[in-house]
């Protein structure tokens, strides 16, 4: 398992690398947002541990870049601790978000967590249309989901017909309480729907409104 780190502290790299190799990891680094960024992008990893403040690109930008090119599950790992700055950095689609000072330990039983989502490890026999969770194919397409997206399209499968709430989501997936200023849940939806929607003939993902989405296979195309 390869592993990017994005973090401009040499002392806590030096940290990182050490602790993350002895624990079985190939780790690489960057000193800065923008030599992270074209590693991201450049190169294949498991997985992005990446500081929010840093020279050149900061940690967000870092993030929103990274977002429209890899799917590579990422990491907070950072000393902003406002519930703002978590929210924001959940909104841009990563996979978890630690404080510092953190203990190294938690930060190991994380990566494993976020690595246990992809979508080999959580194959599942389920169906819904011609959707299916096992091998993660839409009409004989096979999608390429993020962990993240992978967990909450198997929660709405495991829970077709079943309208879940925002609140629900954010529990259930990101294991956060939800804020009624957030939208964590919509745009994670948004992207589920562009890749599991998008150019088949009918919707799965429905919205209804002012309560949640539901997952279903419907008898006529949707439009929610």
């Amino acid at each position: 398992m390869r592993i990017l780190v994005i973090e401009d502290d040499e002392r806590a790299v030096i940290y990182l690398h050490k602790g993350l190799s002895e624990a079985g990891y190939v780790v690489e680094s960057a000193l800065n947002g923008e030599d992270g960024l074209d590693l991201a992008t450049t190169r294949s990893y498991d997985l992005i541990i990446l500081d929010v403040m840093l020279p050149r690109r900061n940690g967000w930008s870092v993030m929103a870049e990274r977002s429209r090119q890899v799917d590579t599950p990422v990491i907070f790992l950072t000393a902003r601790d406002a519930v703002p700055d978590r929210i924001r950095g959940l909104e841009l689609g990563a996979d978890d978000y630690l404080l510092k000072p953190f203990a190294f330990s938690e930060l190991l039983a994380r990566i494993r967590t976020v690595l246990r989502r992809g979508p080999v490890q959580q194959a599942a026999s389920l169906r819904v249309g011609d959707l299916e969770l096992d091998l993660v194919r839409h009409g004989g397409e096979q999608l390429a989901l993020t962990a993240k997206e992978f967990s909450l399209l198997a929660l709405m499968a495991r829970r077709q017909g079943e309208v879940l709430t925002r609140t629900q989501i954010a529990e259930l997936v990101w294991d956060i309480h939800f804020h009624s200023d957030s939208n964590v849940v919509d745009v994670a939806i948004a992207r589920l729907r562009r890749k599991v929607d998008h150019g088949f003939d009918r919707d799965l993902i429905h919205t209804v409104r002012g309560v949640g989405y539901v997952l279903e296979a419907r008898t006529h195309a949707a439009g929610s």
